[in-house]
């Protein structure tokens, strides 16, 4: 199977603002509806054959929104084999709930075992080849394209290309998408001094699927850490703001893995995400408020 080529009519399989689901959340954003949360993304590796309450609780909330998946353990980077029995699962996990996209991280956790971290892949001309491969292996199996995220990483091992050149040379050996993480690009620009704005004009705008925003830890003055567990910060607003005006308005959604606050405190980033795409959409852009 050769993926169909991506198109601004069928590369956005969602639209608006959306939210990471957690279990943590199930009973909490029962009341919500699509007005408020347009689509939700999760994991499957959390949620492959779960049942009981949470399975029944799950199945609801694809019933009521249009969900997205992103990967945790696929591991494309690695030398290990592709894990061929978590693909099988995964294929059946996205057809059963009618999930809308599959995405992975351009990274690995595992060599030999899994490492439970998202360890950076050598920036090489040998590594563009050995994941673009495993890409397309990936998006054969699936029968769809997937879309890979740039990712944070606070190393560059046996480095031979800049961060851009690897994710631009790997997007397009694979013939895969983009999962565009803006918050990643800023630890990044940070952790390795580079201008997250001029990174931003050098992705490739039609390739990009959807788009993540979360917040990070300050480690210190020269020094990001991406946790997912604390509010996005105006620096990463502005450059997702930036983003739109370099892609377009594109669906994005909101990580937050752990320091989880209220639901109307969450629901306020959703919003002002919402705020900015409307902003972009228009000719005179409004205040927002953040």
């Amino acid at each position: 199977m050769t993926p169909t080529e991506a198109s601004p009519a069928n590369r956005f399989s969602v639209q608006g603002a959306g939210l990471g689901l957690r279990r943590s959340l199930l009973d909490d954003l029962s009341d919500i509806d699509t007005d408020q949360v347009q689509f939700m993304e999760v994991a499957p590796e959390n949620w492959i054959r779960l049942g009981g309450r949470f399975g029944k609780k799950f199945h609801e909330y694809t019933e009521r929104f249009p969900f997205v998946c992103h990967g945790l353990s696929l591991s494309i980077g690695s030398t290990d084999p592709l894990d061929m029995d978590l693909l099988a699962d995964i294929k059946t996990f996205l057809k059963k709930h009618g999930i809308k996209r599959y995405t992975e991280h351009l990274s690995y956790c595992s060599d030999g075992g899994h490492l439970y971290d998202l360890m950076p892949i050598p920036f090489t001309e040998e590594a563009v080849k050995h994941v673009a491969g495993r890409i397309a292996q990936v998006q054969d199996f699936l029968g769809e394209r997937i879309a890979m995220e740039n990712v944070s990483y606070y190393c560059a091992p046996q480095q031979e290309m800049s961060e851009i050149e690897f994710i631009n040379a790997v997007i397009d050996e694979a013939d895969c998408d983009l999962l565009l993480d803006v918050n990643n690009i800023y630890v990044n620009s940070i952790n390795h001094r580079y201008d997250p704005y001029e990174f931003l004009t050098q992705l490739p705008a039609e390739r990009a699927v959807y788009v993540h925003v979360a917040g990070h830890y300050d480690e210190a003055e020269d020094l990001r850490v991406d946790t997912h567990g604390a509010d996005v910060i105006d620096p990463v607003w502005d450059l997702l703001e930036a983003a739109y005006k370099r892609f377009g308005v594109m669906p994005t959604l909101l990580e937050r893995d752990f320091n989880i606050p209220t639901v109307p405190e969450l629901l306020k980033e959703v919003d002002t995400i919402r705020q900015i795409q409307a902003a972009c959409t228009t000719t005179q852009e409004p205040a927002l408020t953040r």
